[in-house]
């Protein structure tokens, strides 16, 4: 495992937290682990498939790509929002 820490902001969600993934997490995995922080406790669970971009752009990663291919530096921040 090499950790990789990131801040994630949930859509709907007023924090910003630090969240430790894996370098060989896929954007899917990414967006699960964040969830799990948020949703249930501070944003309620909707329909739709979770997705990561990163902070303030409108272009999504694709979901089977891993974290070490994103490009993201550690502490970056990222957006995980619900794509209808």
């Amino acid at each position: 495992m090499s950790a990789f820490p990131i801040h994630a902001a949930f859509e709907r969600d007023f924090l910003v937290q630090l969240i430790v993934v894996d370098l060989n997490d896929s954007m899917d995995q990414v967006a699960e682990k964040v969830a799990y922080h948020c949703v249930n406790r501070r944003v309620a669970p909707r329909a739709g498939v979770m997705r990561v971009r990163k902070h303030q752009s409108r272009e999504l990663f694709p979901r089977e790509m891993t974290v070490a291919e994103s490009g993201l530096k550690p502490t970056e921040v990222i957006d995980v929002v619900f794509e209808d």
